[in-house]
Parts: C-alpha cells; structure tokens; sequence
C-alpha cells in the first residue's frame, strides 16, 4: 500500500519533475487520485528514440489531466553527462520556479536511489551527512523540493503502476554500465532493496534521527545571499556544520577537506568556498579576490569581519554591520 504523507501540498503550488519513467509516472497518479494541484517539468535529452515519444506522452498527460506541461530540449553533454544533465535539470526547474511562483518541487526519488547513493558514497569515504544525500523535505531559497517516495521501492511503485493500468516508460539508459549509478544498481542496491527493504527502510529513518541529533549542536544565524553563518554549540559540530552548509551550497567535501576544516581556522576550500572561524562562529562564503577601498577594508577590521569574507560582502553588498 502506497500512502505518501501529500497534507503539506494541499495549499501550495506544486511543479514535479517528470521523466514518464517508473517512479515520476507513480507519484503523478498517486498526486492525482489525492487531489493535489500541480504541474509538470520535463527535460527531453534526445539521446534515446522514445525520448520524443515520453515527451509527447507527458504533454498528453497534461492536457487529459488539466496540469501545465513544462518542456525543454537539453544541449549534448559530451563530458561528465551525469553532472551535466543534473545541472541543467535543475536550472530549468528553479527558472520555472522563479517564473510562475511555485512554491514546491516534487520528484520521485524512492528507496533504491536512496540505497544507490549510500554505497556510491560510502565507496568514496563519507560522513553522515553526505551518506543521507536524500532528504523527504529540503528548504532552497526560495522554494521547497520534497521527495514524498523515499521510504518506498521502485518493486512497489512499478507494482502500482502495473495493478491500475497506469501508462510508463522504462529509460533503457538506466542500465547502461558506463554510468556509475547503474553498476551500483545493477550489483547492489536493486538486490538488496529486494530481499531486505524493510530492514532497509527502517535503518534509514535511525539514521535521519541521528542526524538531527547532530545537527542540534549548531545553528545557522545568519544567511543572505551565499554568506552563511553558523553558531556552534558544540566545538566538535565544526566540520558537521560546515559540511553540510557547504552541501546545501552545492559543495561536497572530501575526507582531506574536512580534515583541513578540523585543523585550521581559515582557508580556502577547492579554490571556490572561504571558511573562517572566530571562536563560536563559522563564516562561509564564496571566495573572491576583488580589490576593495580601503575604507571598506577598515571598516571591516573595525567590525572584526573575517578576512576572507570581506570581498564576498563588497561584491554582494552586504551590510557588514549587521554580521
């Protein structure tokens, strides 16, 4: 049986990204029999012959259901099509997001994506943050993306889909082994998700608990822009924080990076992200070097702005005396 907790959708605006595969097909008849509003996002890659066959088939879906169909043609990502395509998946969702108002974006990660990025991660070194890379709920700037399947597995959604009569399409590119995702699936996570879901389940939701659990040894007081700054009620929690403050920014640290963080209290991560720390606090921000007046530069000794959170705040314009 099938339940997602959608109460939370009743009153906001609702985009799903929707690829007409297994798991977007679900949630969109599952959003459908619950009477939730919302409309749908597709990204077409061209790179399969049903491509353009799944995309008419969204917007047929679209018309027979009353929703607004979003569609785009990806460029061709020659190198790094994963990270690629995912990034440009997302822009089109947040431009859309930022265009007509949506207050939610929904997709369809269920429990073997969960599973898939656990082991992916594992293999590379990882903490507990970055091991729990799915979240049921992540607040964006300015929106909300939910993922209501996770405690779900694709046996279950693609059983729902089969035992109503409910049109899909199955994306062959999903197998393919030169796509680390897929060997990962392939040789673990599809077979462990099919003998032992429940158990599988259940570890998941310990560890969201102790995740919270170590989370509440920080918080962040302030955030504007990409400047973000952190409290630590727990000397300890430095790197917890900074990891994953840096996630949520898009920024995954490895294991010499957060032994870096644990050493030292300011540097430069990956060329691209300033970390400094003034006793209980972490500054994190982009890392810039653009020239600034020297008034700027002594208003910030004055006011005890880390170094290397000065430039950011020139170029933002950010109010230094209000950190």
């Amino acid at each position: 049986m099938i339940k997602p907790d959608f109460q939370t959708l009743q009153t906001t605006k609702n985009l799903l990204a929707f690829s007409a595969g297994v798991d977007s097909s679900a949630l969109f008849f599952l959003l459908v029999d619950a009477g939730i509003s919302f409309d749908i996002a597709l990204v077409n890659y061209g790179l399969r012959e049903e491509a353009s066959q799944e995309e008419a088939h969204a917007k047929a879906l679209s018309q027979r259901y009353h929703c607004q169909c979003y569609t785009i043609q990806a460029p061709l990502f020659e190198t790094n099509f994963e990270k690629n395509a995912r990034d440009f998946r997302y822009a089109f969702f947040e431009a859309l997001i930022q265009k007509h108002h949506y207050d939610t974006l929904l997709t369809a990660h269920q429990l073997n994506d969960q599973l898939e990025w656990l082991l992916m991660r594992l293999t590379k070194g990882a903490g507990l943050s970055e091991l729990l890379g799915l979240e049921e709920i992540t607040q964006k700037s300015d929106y909300r993306l939910i993922r209501p399947l996770l405690s779900y597995p694709k046996e279950t959604l693609l059983a729902y889909l089969q035992e109503n009569n409910l049109p899909y399409f199955i994306d062959k590119s999903n197998t393919h082994p030169k796509y680390e995702r897929n060997r990962f699936r392939r040789d673990f996570s599809d077979r462990l998700i099919h003998h032992y879901h429940q158990g599988i389940g259940r570890s998941f939701d310990y560890l969201r608990t102790d995740k919270e659990r170590l989370q509440s040894q920080f918080e962040t007081v302030l955030e504007t822009q990409k400047l973000h700054i952190i409290k630590l009620h727990s000397p300890l929690s430095r790197v917890k924080a900074t990891d994953l403050t840096l996630k949520k920014l898009g920024y995954l640290l490895s294991a010499s990076q957060r032994e870096a963080i644990t050493q030292e209290k300011s540097l430069v991560i990956g060329g691209v992200w300033a970390i400094e720390v003034q006793d209980d606090l972490v500054y994190i921000c982009p890392y810039l070097l653009t020239p600034m007046p020297k008034k700027f530069k002594e208003r910030c000794r004055v006011l005890k702005i880390p170094p290397k959170i000065r430039a950011y705040c020139f170029e933002a314009k950010i109010e230094i005396a209000s950190l």
